[in-house]
């Protein structure tokens, strides 16, 4: 069941907004988002929260300071899905500047697993190194970094993930750790290593370490900060607006990376026209296809490639990656839809399915379909090896997802093996004979922590748009801006008369409405074939139509009540 509702705007903030010569309808956009004030709209780096705000931060600057100087061999063990590529990326090219002598392993998550585990920890110490960093993991690594120190390996954990309730003995920067006051906890795992790396620099200049030369210019790297960050789905708070708007404007400069370029021109898209759209649904899957089908290995080949020429090979190989990578997701979501029809899903509060032929690195994809056409908590598990089986997960707002797999494994201590993540989205592992088990007891738990107004799908919409601001100039205005989760591109709500209607692609409809004021618009309804009535309700947001060198205003569908007419 769907509802739409127009989103709250606070009446303080839109005054305050009005006042500082915003529009209207800006000002009702930006407040409605918990905007205060048009300085955190601006995304000059120079608005960026100062890096020694951030527990452990400066002290992992002195010890890799001190690694540099000492010529010790320092080793990343990156995660491996976009945001751990790109954090891997960050931290080569990153320390490399700064004068390291670095490497890097990334765990293939079919033999490893996630995170820095004592397997993982045996594997890096093959190359011998002095110090291990972690990217995008290890605060709940807590026997691998054991495992290091036996061996006589120091640990120095960069990571976003909430952390359990026993931390790593070790030197830990995490905006989620305890005691960390850092004001935004939505870095990505690239952000965090970011954010390392400044600190990095303000400690070596400090030492007098550039003397004579320039100081590396570490904003090369926000093109991959802003890829990560995007693709990771983190909330994209004014720090990480500023981070993601500094990427996407080198990528338009033509001042990508290598390997990002060469993204862009496998997928087809201009780099030229970069969005968040691009970073989150052309560029990341491409990435993650290599994480999710082989070894992320050859992602950050692509990543850390010199040249676009030595670039495009890897980026292609991604592209025919996630092309398969598409095949088996249509394959297991057609195969979880019908094993959903015997179950009566409206009476359920979540979802958990299992298949031993479903393919493991494609399960979180599924579980995130499954849960957006259903809106439950959705888990999908596949055959992990040795009577194991290894679920990824993908919540609704309502229910923090790590919070409610750790209620079921505090209350059934011998049932999950291993869990983490984040609110919206979290990992597990289980025996396989415990499935049915975990699926009553995470059903139990999903009823216990929310109630059925959070199973009903709110669609959330900025109001009706007035007529004087149907326009191209509006849709410029608002493309302009940076959205993503946290921080949604404004969409609307009308009532409209179909003039005309065709399908396009096969799949698509191209619509002639007009609106209550008269006005006639072009619109696009994707991925909906059926035909509409005379009069339908519609959620929209604003396009630009781009044909022929022409560039034109049209509405694009998101939700249609056809029952309006």
């Amino acid at each position: 069941m769907s509802m739409i509702r127009s989103r709250n705007v606070p009446a303080e903030l839109n005054r305050q907004l009005m006042a500082s010569g915003l529009s209207a309808l800006e000002a009702r956009l930006y407040a409605a988002r918990g905007i205060a004030s048009p300085t955190e709209l601006e995304h000059e780096l120079k608005h960026l929260i100062p890096p020694d705000q951030m527990k452990g931060a400066a002290a992992a600057a002195i010890r890799l300071a001190d690694a540099i100087a000492a010529s010790e061999r320092i080793l990343i063990v990156a995660d491996y899905d976009a945001d751990g590529a790109t954090a891997c990326s960050v931290a080569m090219k990153g320390l490399g500047m700064l004068g390291a002598t670095v490497d890097f392993v990334v765990p293939n998550r079919f033999e490893y697993g996630y995170g820095l585990t004592p397997e993982i920890v045996a594997l890096a110490a093959q190359k011998s190194p002095d110090l291990i960093v972690t990217v995008d993991n290890g605060i709940a690594s807590v026997a691998g970094v054991a495992a290091a120190k036996a061996r006589g390996i120091e640990v120095l954990v960069t990571d976003h993930h909430l952390p359990g309730d026993t931390l790593p003995d070790c030197l830990i920067v995490n905006p989620n750790q305890p005691g960390c006051t850092f004001p935004s906890k939505n870095l990505a795992g690239c952000g965090v290593m970011f954010y390392v790396l400044l600190a990095l620099r303000a400690e070596l200049r400090r030492r007098d370490a550039f003397a004579g030369q320039a100081e590396p210019n570490l904003a090369v790297l926000l093109d991959l900060v802003a890829l990560g960050t995007v693709a990771d789905v983190v909330r994209l708070d004014s720090n990480n607006r500023i981070l993601v708007e500094q990427g996407l404007k080198r990528m338009r400069a033509g001042r990508a990376s290598p390997g990002v370029a060469a993204l862009f021109t496998a997928a087809g898209r201009n780099a030229a026209k970069a969005s968040c759209f691009d970073l989150g649904f052309t560029l990341g899957p491409r990435l993650n296809a290599a994480g999710r089908l082989d070894d992320m290995s050859l992602g950050i080949a692509c990543l850390l490639s010199g040249s676009e020429e030595a670039a495009m090979p890897l980026a292609r190989e991604l592209d025919q990656m996630n092309r398969a990578r598409r095949e088996i997701e249509a394959g297991m979501r057609e195969e979880a839809e019908t094993a959903l029809l015997s179950i009566a899903v409206d009476d359920c509060f979540s979802i958990a399915l299992y298949r031993a032929d479903w393919h493991q690195g494609v399960v979180g994809i599924v579980a995130s379909r499954v849960k957006d056409k259903f809106h439950r908590p959705t888990i999908v598990f596949a055959d992990g090896g040795e009577d194991e089986i290894k679920g990824s997960g993908r919540s609704i707002p309502g229910l923090h997802l790590r919070d409610a797999l750790d209620l079921v494994s505090k209350r059934h201590p011998d049932l999950i093996a291993k869990f983490g993540g984040h609110a919206m989205a979290a990992g597990l592992s289980l025996r396989s004979a415990d499935f049915a088990r975990f699926q009553r007891a995470f059903e139990a738990v999903c009823r216990e922590l929310m109630d059925e107004a959070a199973l009903t799908h709110v669609i959330e919409t900025d109001g009706e748009l007035p007529a004087d601001a149907l326009s191209f100039a509006t849709a410029e205005r608002i493309e302009s801006q940076v959205w993503g989760q946290g921080f949604p591109a404004p969409r609307f709500e009308g009532t409209f008369r179909v003039l005309e209607q065709r399908i396009v692609g096969e799949r698509h409809l191209r619509l002639k409405l007009a609106n209550e004021f008269g006005q006639q618009i072009a619109a696009m309804r994707f991925q909906h074939a059926d035909p509409l009535p005379a009069t339908i309700r519609a959620v929209y947001s604003l396009g630009i139509n781009e044909f022929r060198g022409e560039r034109a205003l049209q509405l694009l569908i998101d939700y249609c009540d056809d029952k309006a007419a």
